[in-house]
């Protein structure tokens, strides 16, 4: 039985590959980027308790 056409799909264009590129570049740092955002956030957050508490010493003392 013969076989019609190529097994191998064309060679992506250079702004195919440029779009690959960027995006496969976009979504770790958007995504690492939210998830720094969100720890540094829950951090300021679970601290502000005691900063809270330093401040009423140090204006005390």
């Amino acid at each position: 039985m013969a076989q019609g056409g190529s097994t191998m799909g064309e060679e992506p264009t250079w702004a195919e590959l440029l779009l690959i590129f960027v995006l496969g570049a976009a979504i770790p740092t958007i995504v690492g980027g939210a998830v720094i955002f969100s720890l540094v956030g829950l951090t300021v957050w679970a601290t502000a308790p005691l900063r809270r508490r330093r401040r009423t010493r140090s204006e005390e003392a």
